[in-house]
């Protein structure tokens, strides 16, 4: 299991900076364990929210278990589109 959630932390940093979005994502890959802070501010997770149905604590704390291969392109994808429309 933690292998896999190693995985989707390199993945996910990973399609961020390939996306270009705005701000460093380092942090994702520099954290362990299941869940990740992802700096996003509670505006952004409430867009996040009522845009894209994916749902975090009001202080941008994921559940990298919830990540996998079918929805993490999604989930960067929204990202992005959020972290770009605040910026």
């Amino acid at each position: 299991m933690s292998g896999r959630i190693i995985d989707m932390r390199k993945a996910l940093r990973a399609k961020l900076e390939a996306l270009g979005t705005p701000g460093t994502w380092h942090h994702i890959t520099d954290q362990i364990g299941m869940f990740s802070f992802t700096g996003l501010s509670e505006a952004q997770v409430l867009k996040l929210r009522d845009d894209a149905h994916v749902y975090m604590t009001k202080n941008g704390r994921i559940s990298m278990a919830g990540l996998n291969t079918r929805n993490i392109d999604y989930f960067a994808e929204a990202v992005d589109k959020v972290v770009r429309a605040s910026s």
